[in-house]
C-alpha cells in the first residue's frame, strides 16, 4: 500500500538477505530514500507544507480538557485558540533542546481529528528521504495502526521487514545502522488499547506475540532500545502512554483566521465571488467560524456552502438562509453527496424517488457500520466488518459513499475503510439510530430485548442521551447533536424526501427539548455533557433557556437564575457568547453556589469580570483553584468591590506561583490588608506573566507598599500598578522610590489619595532621576506643595521617559507651579500634564504660557479649577499662536471672561493644532461668544468645544450656531446651561444641523 498517500503502505516484498558492510548500509538507505519517493509522486500537499505543519507547538503534557472531552468539544472550549507554547521547527523536532539535553527517544505529536497529523508525517517523510530534514537518521520507517490492525501477533523483527525488506533479514539488528526513526501513525485507529501496567515484557525482537503488546514493549525500550519513536495520536488516546515514558510533546495548531481564507479560496480558484460568499458565510456564525480552525472540517463546510450557492434555483433564491448549526451543514453537506437538492415542488418525480431510495439504503448500510463503530470506539472498517454488518461491497462503489467513506490498501493486501472525517462518521450514525429507532424492538445500543411498553422514537432518543450523558469521554457529544439536529424544522425541510419524511419532525420536537432538559440535574459542577445538551438544544433550534440566561446576564439579573438548567445555559454561554469571548461579565450578585458550578468553564474565560459580587475568602480558594489549573487560559480577571480579605488575597497569591495565563488582576476596593498585599508581593517575585495589578482602596499603609516594593524590585513583567487610596504615606513611597531605581518593567504607578507629602516626593523624584521604564505617574489627591514641585521640577529636567504626570488637586499655588513651568522648557518627554485644583492663578500661566512657546512634546494640558482669570487665559493663548504640539487644553472654572474669551479667539484664528478646548463654568458672556464664533469661522482643527455654563445667552449661542456654516472640523459643541430657553434651543439645534450636519451639539 501506499504509505505516503494514505495511512498505509505497499504490499510485503520478499526479504533480503542482509550485508552489514558500509557499501550495503548505504545502498539500504538509498532503496529506502527512493521508495519513500517514488510514493510520493502525485501527492500535491508535499510540494508546499504548510508553515503550521512545519512549525509545531511545544507542549508539556495533556491537559484534562484534551484527556477527557470530545476534539470538538476542546475546540469549542478554547475558541480554537492555543496555549502560548514554544515553537519547534520540523527540522529541529527531534533534536536536543539545549547544548545539556539529549535526543528523545519516545516523542508523541497530537492534534484533534483532522487537523493533519498523517499529512505531517507524510511531509516528514517526504522531506527526510530528500535530505532537507532528520538528518541525523540513517533510516526512517513509516507505519500505521491501520496497518497493523490487519495482524492479531507479530514480531518485532518481522513487523520492520514486512514495511522495507532493505533493511535485511533480521530487520534492524542485522541493519546496524547509526540511527533509525520508526513512526507510528494514528494511535487513536489502533484497534486494540495500549495497556502499559499489564503487558508482559518481551525483549525478543524474533518472538511472535500481540500487536499491542508489540507496540507497548517498544516504546517501554524492551525492544529496540536506541531506535527514535515518534507517536501520532489523537489527544484523548495519546494519554494512553504514561507521561513518564514520553520525552517529547508536540501539538499540531489549527488554521488561523488568514489560513482559513486561504482554504477557501484554493477551493474555489477559479470563482472568487463565490470563495468569498462562502467565506463571509462560515464567518457569521462564532460556533462554525471556530470549527473552521480544523482544516478537515473547513474543507467539508466550504463543500457543503459551495453547493448551497450553486443550487440557487433563481432570482428569488439569490440570498438562501445558510446553516447555523453543524446539523443544517452537514445536511447540505448529504444534498450535496446526492448530487442533487433531493426535494422538488409538487409531487415527486420517479429521480426523486430514486435518489431517496439510494439515501436511504446508503444510511441503512453505512449507518449501522457507523453507529456500531462509535459505540464500539471503532474508527477504520475492514471487509470483515463490513461482513458482519452486511455492508454490500458493491454499494461502496458508488459516488455517493465515497463523499463518506474513504478505502485504502493495507500492508497485508487487504482493504481499510474509514469515513472521511470523524464527524461524518458521526452525522451518518445519527442518522441511522434516527430512521432505525422508529420501527427497532430491541435497544440499538446493545441489541437487546426492550419490553413492549417502552418501544418508540422518545424511548431510543432517551436511551441515547442516558448513554452520552453517561460516556466521560466525550465521544457520544456529537452524535447526540446531530440526533437532535435531525428534528429541527429547517433540517427536515432540507432533506424531506431524501432522508427524511416532510414534517415528521413536528410530533417529536416538544418532547424531545423537555427530554433534554430533564438531563439537567443538580451537580456541584456544570459538566461538559451538561453543556452538550444545550449544543443539542440550540441543534433542535429550541433556544428559549439560552436567550433568557444570556438577556439576564445583559440587565445584570443573574442572581435570580440558580436552577441547574440556568446553570448550565449560563456554562453554555460562557463557551459561545460572541459577548462572552470579548469579556465574561458575571458581575452584581452571582452566589457562591452558581460560580462554584461554573469553575470547570471559567478555566477558559479569557477575561472574567466577578465585581461586586460579595464574595468572600471561600471563594478566592475555589478561584485560586481555576487559576493554578493546567488548563487555566484566563488572562484577566476583575475582582473588584467583593469582600475579600487577606486570606482571600493569599489564595490568589498560591495560584499566581503556578499560574502562566494571567495577564491582568483587578482586586481595587477589598480589604486585603498588609499581609494580603505581602503574599501577592511575594507571589510576584515568582510570577512571569502579571502585567497589571490594581490594588486601590484596600488598606495596604505603608507595611504592605515595602513588600510590594521588594517585589519591584525583582520583578521585570509588571508594567502597571494601581496602588491609590492605600494611606501608604511617605514611608511607602520612600520604599516604592528604591525600587523604582532598580525596576526595568513598570511603566505606570497610581498613588492617587495616599498622604504622601513633600519628603515621599523627593524620595519618588530621586528614582525618578534614575529609571528609564515609567511612563505616567498619578499623584494626585496627596500634600505636595510648593517645595516639593521644586523637586518635580528638578527631576523633569534630567528624565526623558516620563510622558504623564498628574498632580490634580495638591497644594502647588504659583510657586510650585512655576517651579514645573521653568522644567517644562527643558523637558521634551512629557505629553499630559494636569494641574488641576492645585490653587494656581495668573502668574504661573504666564509661566506656563511662557514655556508653551518653547515646548513641543506637550499635548494636553489640564488647568481646570484654577483661577487663573482673563490674564492667565491670555498669557495661555498667546502661547497658542506659536505653540504646535498643544491638541487639548482644559480650562473649565479658571475665572475666565470675555477678555480671555477674546485671546483664546485670538489665538484659535491662527492655531492649526488644538483640537480640544474646554471653557466649562466661565463667564465669557456674549463678547467672548462672539469671538470665538469669529475663530471658528476660520479655525480648522478644533473637533471638541465645550461652552457649557458660561452665560452666553440667546445670542451668543446663535453667533456660535450660524459661524459653523463655514467649519467643517467641529465634531461636538457643548452649549448647555446658557439660559437660551426651549425655543431658542430648536431654533439653534437647527441652524448647527443645517450649518454643520456632522457636528453633535448638546443643549
Amino acid at each position: 500500500m501506499d504509505l505516503l498517500a494514505g495511512k498505509s503502505s505497499q504490499g510485503s516484498q520478499a526479504p533480503q538477505t542482509a550485508d552489514r558492510t558500509p557499501h550495503s548500509d548505504d545502498s539500504r538507505i538509498q532503496k529506502c530514500q527512493e521508495a519513500l519517493l517514488n510514493r510520493a509522486k502525485g501527492s500535491p500537499e508535499l510540494s508546499s507544507p504548510s508553515p503550521r505543519l512545519t512549525n509545531l507547538l511545544l507542549v508539556e503534557g495533556l491537559t484534562d480538557l484534551q484527556l477527557k472531552e470530545h476534539d470538538f468539544t476542546q475546540v469549542e472550549t478554547t475558541r480554537g485558540g492555543w496555549h502560548p507554547a514554544k515553537i519547534i521547527a520540523l527540522d529541529r523536532l527531534f533534536l536536543p533542546l539545549s547544548r545539556v539535553s539529549i535526543p528523545p527517544r519516545i516523542s508523541i505529536t497530537i492534534g484533534v481529528a483532522g487537523v493533519g497529523k498523517t499529512t505531517l508525517v507524510r511531509n516528514f517523510v517526504h522531506l527526510w528521504a530528500q535530505g532537507q530534514v532528520g538528518k541525523d537518521f540513517s533510516l526512517v520507517l513509516p507505519l500505521t495502526f491501520r496497518d497493523l490492525n490487519t495482524h492479531e501477533k507479530l514480531s518485532a523483527d518481522r513487523l520492520i521487514r514486512s514495511v522495507f525488506p532493505h533493511t535485511g533479514e533480521s530487520g534492524l539488528v542485522a541493519a546496524a545502522l547509526p540511527k533509525i526513526l520508526l513512526i507510528l501513525d494514528g494511535l487513536d485507529e489502533c484497534k486494540t488499547p495500549l495497556d502499559f501496567s499489564n503487558t508482559v515484557a518481551c525483549t525478543d525482537p524474533k518472538k511472535e506475540i500481540q500487536v499491542d503488546h508489540l507496540i507497548t514493549n517498544i516504546i517501554r525500550g524492551n525492544l529496540f532500545p536506541e531506535v527514535s519513536v515518534w507517536v501520532t495520536s489523537r489527544p484523548g488516546v495519546a494519554g494512553q502512554i504514561p507521561g513518564g515514558l514520553v520525552d517529547r510533546m508536540t501539538e499540531i495548531r489549527g488554521f488561523t483566521e488568514e489560513e482559513i481564507k486561504v482554504c477557501l479560496e484554493e477551493m474555489f480558484p477559479e470563482d472568487h465571488t463565490l470563495s468569498d460568499w462562502v467565506l463571509r458565510q462560515v464567518q457569521a456564525d462564532r460556533a462554525l467560524y471556530l470549527m473552521c480552525t480544523v482544516p478537515a472540517f473547513c474543507r467539508l463546510a466550504g463543500s457543503a456552502l459551495g453547493h448551497l450557492s450553486r443550487s440557487k434555483l433563481g432570482p428569488q433564491d439569490a440570498e438562501p438562509w445558510t446553516p447555523r448549526t453543524l446539523c443544517e451543514l452537514y445536511s447540505w453537506y448529504f444534498r450535496m453527496a446526492l448530487g442533487g437538492d433531493g426535494q422538488e415542488k409538487g409531487k415527486a418525480s420517479p429521480r426523486i424517488e430514486q435518489v431517496a431510495h439510494s439515501s436511504r439504503k446508503m444510511v441503512g448500510t453505512l449507518g449501522r457500520l457507523a453507529f456500531h463503530g462509535l459505540v464500539r470506539r471503532k474508527y477504520v472498517f475492514y471487509e470483515q466488518d463490513l461482513k458482519a454488518f452486511g455492508v454490500d461491497l458493491a454499494l461502496l462503489q458508488s459516488a455517493l459513499c465515497g463523499c463518506f467513506l474513504r478505502r485504502e490498501e493495507t500492508l497485508a493486501s487487504s482493504t481499510a475503510y474509514c469515513f472521511t472525517h470523524l464527524s461524518l462518521q458521526e452525522f451518518v450514525a445519527a442518522a441511522y439510530y434516527y430512521s432505525a429507532s422508529k420501527r427497532a424492538i430491541f435497544d440499538l445500543f446493545t441489541e437487546g430485548g426492550v419490553s413492549w411498553p417502552r418501544l418508540g422514537f422518545l424511548t431510543h432518543f432517551r436511551s441515547a442521551a442516558q448513554r452520552a450523558m453517561q460516556a466521560e469521554d466525550g465521544r457520544l457529544d456529537v452524535f447526540l447533536r446531530f440526533l437532535s439536529g435531525l428534528l429541527s424544522p429547517k433540517v427536515n425541510a432540507l432533506l424531506a424526501g431524501s432522508l427524511l419524511a416532510q414534517g415528521e419532525h413536528q410530533g417529536y420536537r416538544a418532547q424531545v427539548a423537555e427530554l433534554l432538559q430533564g438531563c439537567l440535574r443538580p451537580n456541584v459542577a456544570v459538566c461538559a455533557r451538561a453543556v452538550n445538551i444545550l449544543h443539542c438544544l440550540h441543534e433542535l433550534q429550541h433556544t428559549e433557556l439560552a436567550c433568557s440566561v444570556e438577556e439576564a446576564m445583559e440587565s445584570g439579573r443573574l442572581a435570580g437564575l440558580t436552577s441547574p438548567q440556568h446553570r448550565a445555559a449560563l456554562a453554555y454561554l460562557l463557551q459561545v457568547s460572541d459577548a462572552c469571548a470579548r469579556e465574561a461579565n458575571l458581575s452584581l450578585h452571582l452566589s457562591k453556589g452558581v460560580l462554584q458550578s461554573l469553575l470547570p468553564q471559567l478555566l477558559y474565560c479569557r477575561s472574567l469580570r466577578l465585581d461586586n459580587n460579595q464574595f468572600q475568602d471561600p471563594v478566592m480558594e475555589l478561584l485560586g483553584s481555576v487559576l493554578s489549573g493546567k488548563d487555566c487560559r484566563i488572562q484577566r480577571i476583575s475582582l473588584a468591590e467583593n469582600q475579600i480579605s487577606n486570606k482571600g488575597a493569599k489564595a490568589l497569591a498560591r495560584s499566581l506561583l503556578v499560574n502562566r495565563s494571567l495577564t491582568a488582576l483587578d482586586l481595587r476596593s477589598n480589604s486585603i490588608g498588609p499581609q494580603g498585599a505581602k503574599a501577592l508581593a511575594d507571589a510576584l517575585k515568582i510570577n512571569r506573566t502579571l502585567a497589571f495589578l490594581s490594588l486601590q482602596s484596600n488598606s495596604i499603609r505603608d507595611d504592605g507598599a515595602r513588600s510590594m516594593a521588594e517585589a519591584l524590585a525583582a520583578n521585570r513583567t509588571l508594567s502597571v500598578l494601581q496602588f491609590s487610596s492605600n494611606s501608604i504615606g511617605d514611608g511607602g513611597a520612600g520604599a516604592l522610590a528604591k525600587a523604582l531605581k532598580v525596576n526595568q518593567g513598570l511603566e505606570s504607578l497610581d498613588l492617587q489619595s495616599n498622604s504622601i507629602s513633600d519628603a515621599g516626593v523627593a524620595a519618588l523624584m530621586g528614582a525618578l532621576c534614575a529609571n528609564k521604564t515609567l511612563i505616567s505617574l498619578n499623584l494626585r489627591e496627596n500634600s505636595i506643595s510648593s517645595e516639593g514641585a521644586r523637586e518635580l521640577a528638578r527631576a523633569l529636567c534630567i528624565n526623558s521617559t516620563l510622558k504623564n504626570l498628574d498632580l490634580t488637586a495638591n497644594l502647588l499655588h504659583d510657586q510650585g507651579a512655576q517651579a514645573i513651568a521653568v522644567a517644562m522648557r527643558e523637558n521634551q518627554a512629557l505629553t499630559s500634564l494636569h494641574l488641576q485644583w492645585n490653587f494656581i492663578q495668573a502668574g504661573a500661566a504666564k509661566a506656563l504660557g511662557q514655556a508653551l512657546q518653547l515646548n513641543r512634546s506637550l499635548t494636553s494640558l489640564d488647568l481646570q479649577e484654577n483661577a487663573i482669570g482673563d490674564e492667565g487665559a491670555s498669557a495661555v493663548a498667546n502661547a497658542l499662536k506659536a505653540n504646535t504640539a498643544l491638541t487639548a487644553l482644559y480650562l473649565q472654572v479658571a475665572s475666565i471672561g470675555s477678555r480671555g474669551a477674546q485671546a483664546l479667539g485670538d489665538a484659535l484664528a491662527v492655531n492649526r493644532t488644538l483640537e480640544i478646548l474646554d471653557l466649562r463654568g466661565n463667564a465669557i458672556g456674549l463678547a467672548g461668544a462672539k469671538a470665538l464664533a469669529n475663530a471658528l469661522k476660520v479655525n480648522s482643527s478644533l473637533r471638541r468645544l465645550n461652552l457649557q455654563e458660561n452665560s452666553l445667552g440667546m445670542d451668543g449661542a446663535i453667533f456660535v450656531a450660524t459661524a459653523l456654516s463655514g467649519n467643517h472640523g467641529l465634531q461636538h459643541i457643548n452649549l448647555q446651561g446658557n439660559h437660551i430657553g426651549e425655543s431658542g434651543a430648536r431654533m439653534i439645534s437647527d441652524t448647527i444641523r443645517t450649518n454643520a450636519p456632522s457636528c453633535t451639539v448638546e443643549m
